[in-house]
C-alpha cells in the first residue's frame, strides 16, 4: 500500500469512527465548507433555470464514496419500465472525457471516456443514457432527442442547476452519516440536515438484516419512514464471457475499486470465500498488473471495475452481478410522486 492509500484509508477510518476521529479537529474547515455549500445552493435555486419537460429523479447522496446508487438506478429504470414510462438516464461519468456536447452511452463505449458505471448501466438496460459534466445538457439532448418521458439523473443531488421533481437519497447502511461532519473533517458533501429536505431516503443494507436494523438506524438519523433496498449477489461471472463455472476454490482475490471495497469483501467473504482484498480507489483506471498475481487463484471483482479490464483479463477473472432488491411499497411511493408533479408540458410527450 502506497503512502497515499495508508493516508487517505486514515482520513476514511476517521470520517466512520464513532468518536469523530483525528479528523475532527478540522471542523472549522467542515464549517466553511458547509456555509459556502449552502451559498452555493441558494444561488442556484434562485436563479433562472431551464425546467425539464419531463419529470426528472435524482438519485444521489450527500457522502463521498459509493452508496449503491448505481445499481439502484438500474432496478428502478427496469420497474418504471414495467409501467408503461419511456425512462432516460444522465450521469456525470466519473472520469470521463466529455467536452461541450453530451455523449451518447453504448454498450460497446469506452469506459476510459463516458466512466465505468455508465457502461455497465449501458450493457445492463435498454435506454438512453447520456453523460456530460453539465447534467442540464444531457437532460436537454435526451428530451430533444429521445422519446423518453422521465429522466433519471444517476448521482447529481447538489448539480442544483438542474430542476428536478423528486430526490432520492441513498445510504450505506453501513456507514451511514459515519460522523455527521462536512468535507473535510467527515464524508459529508452537505450537512445532515439535507437529509431532511429530500422526498425519500433509501438504505442499502442485507436483506436479511433489514428488519433487525430499522430501528437502529432510524435511531440514528433521526429519520422515520426511511426504505430499504439490498444488493444480491449471484454466481460469478467470466470477465471474458466465457460460459463456464468458476473454480470450486475456497480461496480467491477480491479486487474492488470503488466507494467502500470492504463491503465487497465482505459480500465474498458471506459467500464462502476466503478472500484476499485488494482495495483500489473509487473509480481506479486498472491496469493489467493491478489484476494479475503469483498464483492461479480466481480473481473476482465488481461489475463496474470489470467492464474496465476486460481487454486484458484472462480465464482466471470473474465478476459478481448483484441484483437489487427494491420492496413494492417503495416503488409504488415514487410512481405517486411522479404522478402527482408531472410537468405541465409532460402531456405533450406521453
Amino acid at each position: 500500500m502506497t503512502l497515499w492509500q495508508r493516508f487517505s484509508q486514515s482520513v476514511t477510518d476517521s470520517w466512520y469512527c464513532p468518536s469523530g476521529g483525528w479528523t475532527r479537529h478540522l471542523k472549522l474547515l467542515s464549517l466553511l465548507f458547509s456555509f459556502l455549500a449552502e451559498r452555493r445552493k441558494q444561488r442556484f435555486l434562485q436563479s433562472s433555470r431551464w425546467s425539464p419537460p419531463v419529470p426528472v429523479i435524482v438519485v444521489g447522496n450527500i457522502s463521498v464514496g459509493g452508496t449503491g446508487k448505481t445499481p439502484l438506478v438500474a432496478a428502478l429504470v427496469r420497474e418504471f419500465q414495467r409501467r408503461g414510462y419511456r425512462p432516460g438516464i444522465i450521469s456525470r461519468g466519473f472520469g470521463a472525457e466529455t467536452g461541450e456536447a453530451p455523449i451518447s452511452v453504448t454498450p460497446d463505449s469506452d469506459p476510459a471516456i463516458v466512466g465505468d458505471e455508465p457502461v455497465m448501466l449501458a450493457r445492463q438496460l435498454n435506454v438512453p443514457l447520456m453523460v456530460n459534466v453539465d447534467r442540464v445538457k444531457a437532460a436537454q439532448y435526451l428530451c430533444d432527442q429521445t422519446d423518453c418521458n422521465l429522466i433519471i439523473a444517476d448521482d447529481g443531488l447538489q448539480h442544483y442547476n438542474l430542476q428536478r421533481q423528486i430526490e432520492v437519497l441513498v445510504l450505506d447502511g453501513d456507514r451511514l452519516l459515519g460522523n455527521r461532519l462536512c468535507l473535510p473533517a467527515g464524508p459529508l458533501r452537505e450537512p445532515p440536515e439535507r437529509m431532511n429536505q429530500v422526498d425519500m431516503v433509501l438504505v442499502n443494507t442485507n436483506n436479511a438484516s433489514i428488519s433487525a436494523k430499522a430501528e437502529e438506524v432510524e435511531s440514528a438519523l433521526g429519520r422515520k419512514g426511511l426504505y430499504y433496498f439490498s444488493l444480491e449477489p449471484s454466481a460469478p461471472v467470466s470477465v471474458t464471457g466465457i460460459s463456464k463455472r468458476i473454480p470450486d476454490i475456497a480461496r480467491v482475490h477480491g479486487v474492488a475499486g470503488i466507494g467502500n471495497p470492504e463491503r465487497f469483501f465482505n459480500t465474498l467473504r458471506s459467500l464462502g470465500y476466503d478472500v484476499i482484498g485488494h482495495p483500489f480507489p473509487d473509480h481506479h483506471s486498472f491496469v493489467p498488473e493491478d489484476i494479475c498475481f503469483n498464483d492461479d487463484l480466481p480473481v473476482i471483482m465488481t461489475a463496474k471495475d470489470a467492464v474496465k479490464c476486460g481487454d486484458f483479463a484472462d480465464d482466471r477473472h470473474w465478476y459478481l452481478p448483484v441484483t437489487t432488491c427494491v420492496s413494492d411499497s417503495c416503488i409504488e411511493q415514487l410512481m405517486e410522486m411522479i404522478e402527482a408533479r408531472k410537468p405541465v408540458s409532460y402531456v405533450n410527450r406521453t
